[in-house]
Protein backbone atom coordinates (compact mmCIF):
# COMPACT_ATOMS: atom_id res chain seq x y z
CA UNK A 1 0.00 0.00 0.00
CA UNK A 2 1.35 3.67 -1.01
CA UNK A 3 1.55 6.60 1.75
CA UNK A 4 2.01 10.05 1.85
CA UNK A 5 3.42 10.77 4.93
CA UNK A 6 5.10 7.09 5.74
CA UNK A 7 7.29 4.91 3.84
CA UNK A 8 7.22 0.95 4.84
CA UNK A 9 9.88 -1.55 4.15
CA UNK A 10 8.91 -5.61 5.50
CA UNK A 11 11.96 -7.55 4.66
CA UNK A 12 13.08 -10.72 7.24
CA UNK A 13 10.01 -10.81 9.49
CA UNK A 14 10.55 -6.87 10.02
CA UNK A 15 8.28 -3.89 9.36
CA UNK A 16 10.33 -0.97 9.26
CA UNK A 17 8.32 2.23 9.00
CA UNK A 18 9.46 5.67 8.62
CA UNK A 19 7.78 9.08 9.04
CA UNK A 20 8.23 10.83 5.84
CA UNK A 21 7.68 14.71 6.32
CA UNK A 22 10.93 16.28 6.08
CA UNK A 23 9.51 19.92 5.26
CA UNK A 24 8.16 19.19 8.28
CA UNK A 25 10.64 17.87 10.53
CA UNK A 26 7.96 14.84 10.76
CA UNK A 27 5.74 16.39 12.73
CA UNK A 28 2.85 14.93 13.43
CA UNK A 29 -0.60 15.71 11.91
CA UNK A 30 -3.54 13.57 11.85
CA UNK A 31 -2.90 12.15 7.99
CA UNK A 32 0.41 10.75 9.45
CA UNK A 33 -0.87 9.37 12.28
CA UNK A 34 -3.87 7.49 10.51
CA UNK A 35 -1.60 5.88 8.44
CA UNK A 36 0.97 5.06 10.89
CA UNK A 37 -1.63 3.08 12.70
CA UNK A 38 -3.17 1.74 9.05
CA UNK A 39 0.54 0.22 8.63
CA UNK A 40 0.53 -0.55 12.12
CA UNK A 41 -2.61 -2.51 12.01
CA UNK A 42 -2.02 -4.24 8.63
CA UNK A 43 1.75 -5.40 10.07
CA UNK A 44 -0.31 -6.96 12.73
CA UNK A 45 -2.84 -8.86 10.57
CA UNK A 46 0.51 -9.98 8.74
CA UNK A 47 1.92 -13.17 9.97
CA UNK A 48 5.00 -12.44 7.88
CA UNK A 49 5.97 -9.33 10.21
CA UNK A 50 7.25 -10.51 13.54
CA UNK A 51 8.61 -7.13 15.00
CA UNK A 52 8.12 -3.63 14.09
CA UNK A 53 10.50 -0.29 13.91
CA UNK A 54 9.56 3.39 13.94
CA UNK A 55 11.72 5.60 13.01
CA UNK A 56 12.29 9.14 11.34
CA UNK A 57 15.47 10.64 9.57
CA UNK A 58 18.56 11.45 11.40
CA UNK A 59 17.89 15.13 11.85
CA UNK A 60 14.42 14.25 13.55
CA UNK A 61 12.63 11.34 14.41
CA UNK A 62 9.21 13.76 15.09
CA UNK A 63 9.99 17.06 16.23
CA UNK A 64 5.90 17.37 17.47
CA UNK A 65 2.47 17.68 16.86
CA UNK A 66 1.85 19.85 13.30
CA UNK A 67 1.11 22.99 15.23
CA UNK A 68 -0.13 24.77 11.73
CA UNK A 69 -2.90 22.08 11.95
CA UNK A 70 -3.68 23.05 15.53
CA UNK A 71 -3.24 26.51 15.79
CA UNK A 72 -6.90 27.78 14.34
CA UNK A 73 -8.13 25.36 16.02
CA UNK A 74 -11.55 25.68 19.17
CA UNK A 75 -11.89 24.05 22.41
CA UNK A 76 -14.96 22.46 20.79
CA UNK A 77 -12.87 21.38 17.99
CA UNK A 78 -10.64 19.11 19.85
CA UNK A 79 -13.09 18.23 22.48
CA UNK A 80 -15.82 16.97 19.77
CA UNK A 81 -13.23 15.48 17.56
CA UNK A 82 -11.29 13.91 20.15
CA UNK A 83 -8.05 15.08 18.96
CA UNK A 84 -5.63 12.21 18.68
CA UNK A 85 -7.55 9.72 20.87
CA UNK A 86 -8.65 7.23 18.10
CA UNK A 87 -5.09 7.70 16.05
CA UNK A 88 -3.61 6.53 19.90
CA UNK A 89 -5.72 4.18 20.49
CA UNK A 90 -5.00 2.13 16.78
CA UNK A 91 -1.06 2.80 18.29
CA UNK A 92 -1.78 0.87 21.23
CA UNK A 93 -3.81 -2.06 20.02
CA UNK A 94 -1.09 -3.48 18.49
CA UNK A 95 0.12 -6.59 19.83
CA UNK A 96 3.15 -7.28 17.93
CA UNK A 97 6.63 -5.95 19.67
CA UNK A 98 7.67 -2.12 18.49
CA UNK A 99 11.03 -1.04 18.70
CA UNK A 100 11.42 3.38 18.50
CA UNK A 101 14.53 4.11 16.54
CA UNK A 102 15.05 7.44 17.71
CA UNK A 103 17.88 9.88 16.18
CA UNK A 104 17.35 13.73 16.65
CA UNK A 105 14.55 15.45 17.67
CA UNK A 106 11.53 13.89 19.80
CA UNK A 107 9.80 16.55 20.73
CA UNK A 108 6.12 16.83 22.27
CA UNK A 109 4.04 14.25 19.98
CA UNK A 110 7.72 12.74 18.65
CA UNK A 111 8.46 11.99 22.21
CA UNK A 112 4.97 10.70 23.01
CA UNK A 113 4.84 8.64 20.00
CA UNK A 114 8.28 7.08 20.96
CA UNK A 115 6.88 6.22 23.93
CA UNK A 116 3.99 4.77 22.94
CA UNK A 117 6.43 1.99 21.84
CA UNK A 118 7.95 -0.92 23.60
CA UNK A 119 11.38 0.52 24.06
CA UNK A 120 13.56 2.99 22.67
CA UNK A 121 16.63 2.69 21.07
CA UNK A 122 18.27 6.06 20.68
CA UNK A 123 21.35 7.44 19.04
CA UNK A 124 23.70 9.82 20.15
CA UNK A 125 22.37 13.20 18.71
CA UNK A 126 18.69 12.22 20.04
CA UNK A 127 16.97 14.64 22.15
CA UNK A 128 13.65 14.25 23.65
CA UNK A 129 11.67 16.83 25.08
CA UNK A 130 7.82 18.09 26.03
CA UNK A 131 7.60 21.98 25.17
CA UNK A 132 4.45 22.15 25.17
CA UNK A 133 4.09 24.49 27.75
CA UNK A 134 6.02 26.82 25.54
CA UNK A 135 2.33 27.12 23.16
CA UNK A 136 0.35 27.41 26.45
CA UNK A 137 -0.56 24.47 26.04
CA UNK A 138 0.55 21.02 27.45
CA UNK A 139 1.36 17.23 26.46
CA UNK A 140 -1.96 15.35 25.11
CA UNK A 141 -0.63 12.16 24.28
CA UNK A 142 1.28 10.81 26.98
CA UNK A 143 3.64 13.26 27.99
CA UNK A 144 2.61 13.68 31.35
CA UNK A 145 1.42 10.51 32.42
CA UNK A 146 4.34 8.07 30.05
CA UNK A 147 7.05 10.04 30.82
CA UNK A 148 6.21 9.97 34.59
CA UNK A 149 5.49 6.44 34.69
CA UNK A 150 8.95 6.29 32.41
CA UNK A 151 11.38 8.69 34.59
CA UNK A 152 9.77 9.74 37.80
CA UNK A 153 8.22 12.34 38.84
CA UNK A 154 10.91 14.76 39.39
CA UNK A 155 12.01 15.17 35.60
CA UNK A 156 8.52 14.60 34.34
CA UNK A 157 7.85 17.69 36.07
CA UNK A 158 11.14 19.40 35.62
CA UNK A 159 10.84 19.26 31.26
CA UNK A 160 6.73 19.77 30.82
CA UNK A 161 7.44 23.10 33.10
CA UNK A 162 10.19 24.32 31.85
CA UNK A 163 10.03 22.70 28.11
CA UNK A 164 13.98 21.92 28.75
CA UNK A 165 15.15 18.98 26.18
CA UNK A 166 17.08 15.42 27.53
CA UNK A 167 19.87 14.27 25.62
CA UNK A 168 20.32 11.24 24.97
CA UNK A 169 22.82 9.77 27.52
CA UNK A 170 20.29 11.50 30.43
CA UNK A 171 17.37 9.54 28.70
CA UNK A 172 18.97 6.44 28.88
CA UNK A 173 20.54 7.48 32.74
CA UNK A 174 16.87 8.36 33.78
CA UNK A 175 15.17 5.18 31.69
CA UNK A 176 13.26 6.67 29.06
CA UNK A 177 15.51 5.09 26.50
CA UNK A 178 17.01 1.41 26.66
CA UNK A 179 20.55 1.75 24.43
CA UNK A 180 22.47 4.65 23.14
CA UNK A 181 24.57 4.69 19.71
CA UNK A 182 26.18 6.21 17.14
CA UNK A 183 23.81 7.92 14.52
CA UNK A 184 25.16 5.95 11.50
CA UNK A 185 24.47 2.23 13.79
CA UNK A 186 21.01 3.59 14.85
CA UNK A 187 19.14 1.25 11.91
CA UNK A 188 21.27 -1.60 12.10
CA UNK A 189 21.21 -1.45 16.06
CA UNK A 190 17.57 -1.69 15.88
CA UNK A 191 17.31 -4.01 13.06
CA UNK A 192 19.44 -6.61 14.97
CA UNK A 193 17.33 -5.99 18.37
CA UNK A 194 14.09 -7.07 16.14
CA UNK A 195 15.87 -10.24 14.34
CA UNK A 196 16.40 -11.33 17.59
CA UNK A 197 13.03 -10.70 18.89
CA UNK A 198 11.57 -12.15 15.57
CA UNK A 199 13.20 -15.10 16.49
CA UNK A 200 11.12 -16.03 19.35
CA UNK A 201 7.95 -17.56 19.89
CA UNK A 202 5.37 -14.99 19.06
CA UNK A 203 3.35 -16.39 21.59
CA UNK A 204 5.70 -15.56 24.51
CA UNK A 205 6.43 -12.17 22.72
CA UNK A 206 2.64 -11.01 22.77
CA UNK A 207 2.50 -12.53 26.28
CA UNK A 208 5.44 -10.47 27.50
CA UNK A 209 4.59 -7.11 26.20
CA UNK A 210 0.78 -7.59 27.52
CA UNK A 211 2.57 -8.16 31.16
CA UNK A 212 5.13 -5.42 31.03
CA UNK A 213 2.84 -2.78 29.79
CA UNK A 214 -0.29 -4.14 32.25
CA UNK A 215 2.83 -3.17 35.42
CA UNK A 216 1.50 0.14 35.04
CA UNK A 217 -1.94 -0.28 35.41
CA UNK A 218 -2.58 -2.60 38.46
CA UNK A 219 -1.03 -3.12 42.13
CA UNK A 220 1.94 -4.86 42.40
CA UNK A 221 0.17 -7.94 43.89
CA UNK A 222 -2.23 -8.06 41.14
CA UNK A 223 0.28 -7.90 38.30
CA UNK A 224 2.43 -10.32 39.43
CA UNK A 225 -0.71 -12.82 39.69
CA UNK A 226 -1.56 -11.42 36.22
CA UNK A 227 1.88 -12.68 34.88
CA UNK A 228 2.22 -15.36 36.76
CA UNK A 229 -1.13 -16.77 34.94
CA UNK A 230 0.12 -15.95 31.99
CA UNK A 231 3.26 -18.28 32.77
CA UNK A 232 0.89 -20.66 33.39
CA UNK A 233 -0.48 -20.50 30.43
CA UNK A 234 2.47 -21.20 28.15
CA UNK A 235 2.33 -24.58 29.23
CA UNK A 236 -0.09 -25.30 27.25
CA UNK A 237 2.04 -24.27 24.13
CA UNK A 238 3.75 -26.26 21.74
CA UNK A 239 6.51 -23.47 22.07
CA UNK A 240 7.05 -24.18 25.73
CA UNK A 241 7.77 -27.92 24.83
CA UNK A 242 10.08 -27.40 21.93
CA UNK A 243 12.11 -24.21 23.58
CA UNK A 244 12.71 -26.43 26.63
CA UNK A 245 13.93 -29.76 24.83
CA UNK A 246 15.72 -27.67 22.52
CA UNK A 247 17.49 -26.41 25.74
CA UNK A 248 18.34 -29.50 27.41
CA UNK A 249 19.54 -31.13 24.24
CA UNK A 250 21.72 -27.82 23.12
CA UNK A 251 20.26 -26.65 19.81
CA UNK A 252 18.40 -23.91 18.74
CA UNK A 253 14.26 -23.67 18.95
CA UNK A 254 12.20 -24.23 16.71
CA UNK A 255 8.99 -21.78 17.19
CA UNK A 256 5.98 -22.66 15.50
CA UNK A 257 3.67 -20.24 17.20
CA UNK A 258 1.15 -22.56 18.41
Amino acid sequence: MAYDSILVDIDNHICTVRLNRPDALNALNIDLLRELGKALGEAQKNDKVRCIIITGSEKAFAAGADIKMMSEKSFTDVFMGDLFTPEEDAIMRIRKPIIAAVSGYALGGGCELAMMCDFIIASDTAKFGQPEVNLGVMAGMGGTQRLTRLVGRAKSMDMNLTGRFMDAEEAERAGLVSRVVPCKKLIDEATGAAKKIAEKSMISVMAIKEAVHRSDQLPLSEAVLFERRLFHSMFATEDQSEGMAAFIEKREPQFRDK
